[in-house]
């Protein structure tokens, strides 16, 4: 049997001091994640990423930087009792407006934009640890330029 992560994009969009999240329902809990997904066939992250974020919360976003890429591993296994691991790409860019009204993916509840205190506070809601530690790279300055990622079509 073969490994194989999850490769999953994610973006980082902060406005006005605040970062647009999405609360989602997982497993039956309301969770807190950033605009993210898995990457499709024939499909580039930085496409992805974007695709991602207007699905989940109706924001047109446009990657203008890398923030970071983040191996993590589920603690929890997967039905047939393998390791769930993810590759994760997350982007930072300009949220470019809204559709309002727009139907978003199934099992998200609603965009919202919160300050660094309340993502703080709600840290037991994160999806993933990934959550916070992408926004605290973005603080911290983390910025790669998109063309150290190479897509060979």
């Amino acid at each position: 049997m073969v490994w194989k992560p999850n490769v999953t994009v994610a973006a980082v969009i902060e406005r006005d001091g605040k970062f647009l999240l999405v609360e989602e329902e997982i497993e039956g809990k309301l969770r807190l994640n950033q605009p993210a997904g898995h990457l499709e066939a024939d499909e580039t992250l930085v496409d992805a990423v974007a695709r991602e974020t207007l699905e989940e919360s109706a924001w047109h976003f446009r990657p203008t930087h890398l923030v970071g890429i983040y191996h993590w591993q589920r603690p929890e296994r997967d039905i047939k009792g393998g390791d769930i691991t993810f590759l994760r790409f997350t982007f930072t860019g300009e949220a470019l407006g809204c559709e309002a009204g727009r139907r978003l993916d199934d099992g998200i509840v609603a965009a919202r934009w919160l300050t660094l205190a309340e993502i703080r506070a709600n840290r037991a809601r994160h999806r993933s640890p990934l959550v916070l530690r992408g926004i605290e790279d973005w603080l911290a300055g983390r910025r790669y330029p998109l063309d150290l990622l190479v897509h060979c079509a």
